[in-house]
C-alpha cells in the first residue's frame, strides 16, 4: 500500500479544526483495517490493546514494542493514526525528544505525550517537569519538519477524579508549551467537560468515553473536537472470546459462535486491502 504521508497528516490537522470526530481504538492491523472499512476518518492506537495482543499487561510493552506496532499501523491503511505513545518511554525530557523523533518516522500524524513518572517512587510529573516534556516533544517534532500534530495529555484524573481544576490547569500550561491537542482522559461529567473545552480553546480537546451513556451527539454539543474509546472495543473483543469459551468449558456449548462475525464477510472486508 503506497500513502502519501504527508497528505495524511494534513488530513489530521484538518479534522481538528471543526466539528467532532471518532478515533477508534484498533489493537493490531486488522482491527485497523476494519474501521477504515467502516468508514472512520482517522485512528488511534491503544496502549493496553495492542499489549493485549502479545500477551503483556497494559503499560507492560517497550518503546521498541509500541514502534515496531505503530510501523505496522501505518503501513496497513490510508487513515491518519494517532499514537498512544504512553509517557514517551523516558523521563527527561531528552529521552521524551528522541522518541518522538523515532515515532515520526513510523508514518504517524500525531502521538500523545502522557505525564505519568516511569520511576519510583512513580505517580505524576509536577508541572514544571510536564510542561518540559511537553516542550521536548514539540521541539522533536519541529526538527523534524513533519506535520504530526503533539497530544498533551495528564492522568491526574485517574487518582484524583475530582480534580478537575487543577488537571484543566496543568492542561493550559501544555498548551501554552506548544501542544496542538489536549487530553485528561477520566473526565466524566458533561458540566466538567463543558467547563474543560471552555478553559482550553480554542485548542482542540479530546475525551476518552468512559460512561456508556454519553453520545457523540451529546459530546459534540459540549464542544468536544475528538473522541477517543481507548482500549474498549480490544476489551469488547476480547468479553466475546472469553464467553464462547468459557461457555465451551463450562457448558460444552457452542452456541456462541451464533454471534460470531461472517468468515465470508470478513474475508470481503481484508480482501479489498489486498
Amino acid at each position: 500500500m503506497t500513502h502519501d504521508v504527508a497528505a495524511i497528516r494534513a488530513r489530521f490537522r484538518e479534522l481538528h479544526k471543526e466539528g467532532c470526530f471518532v478515533l477508534p481504538n484498533p489493537w493490531d492491523v486488522g482491527s485497523a483495517r476494519l474501521f477504515q472499512h467502516m468508514g472512520f476518518k482517522a485512528l488511534a492506537s491503544t496502549s493496553s490493546g495492542f499489549a493485549w495482543t502479545i500477551g503483556k499487561p497494559d503499560n507492560g510493552v517497550t518503546c521498541e514494542d509500541v514502534l515496531g506496532h505503530l510501523t505496522a499501523l501505518c503501513a496497513a491503511v490510508d487513515l491518519p493514526v494517532n499514537a498512544d505513545f504512553e509517557a514517551g518511554f523516558a523521563d527527561a525530557p531528552e529521552g521524551v525528544a528522541a522518541n518522538v523523533t523515532r515515532a515520526i518516522a513510523t508514518g504517524i500524524a500525531g502521538l500523545s505525550i502522557e505525564d505519568n513518572v516511569l520511576t519510583a517512587p512513580f505517580g505524576l510529573h509536577d508541572t514544571p517537569r510536564a510542561v518540559e516534556r511537553i516542550r521536548a516533544a514539540r521541539q522533536a517534532i519541529d526538527q523534524s519538519g513533519a506535520d504530526v500534530m503533539l497530544i498533551a495529555r495528564t492522568e491526574l484524573l485517574f487518582s484524583e477524579p475530582g480534580a478537575i481544576t487543577p488537571a484543566i490547569d496543568k492542561l493550559i500550561a501544555f498548551a501554552e508549551a506548544g501542544a496542538d491537542c489536549l487530553f485528561a482522559p477520566g473526565v466524566k461529567k458533561r458540566e466538567d467537560i463543558a467547563a474543560m473545552v471552555r478553559a482550553l480553546a480554542p485548542k482542540p480537546v479530546n475525551v476518552l468515553v468512559v460512561s456508556p451513556e454519553i453520545t457523540v451527539r451529546e459530546l459534540a454539543d459540549l464542544g468536544v473536537r475528538r473522541i477517543s474509546v481507548g482500549g474498549a472495543l480490544a476489551r469488547a473483543a476480547w468479553g466475546g472470546a472469553i464467553a464462547a469459551a468459557e461457555q465451551i468449558l463450562k457448558e460444552g456449548s457452542f452456541a456462541a459462535f451464533a454471534q460470531a462475525a461472517s468468515g465470508n464477510k470478513l474475508n470481503e472486508i481484508f480482501e479489498g486491502f489486498v
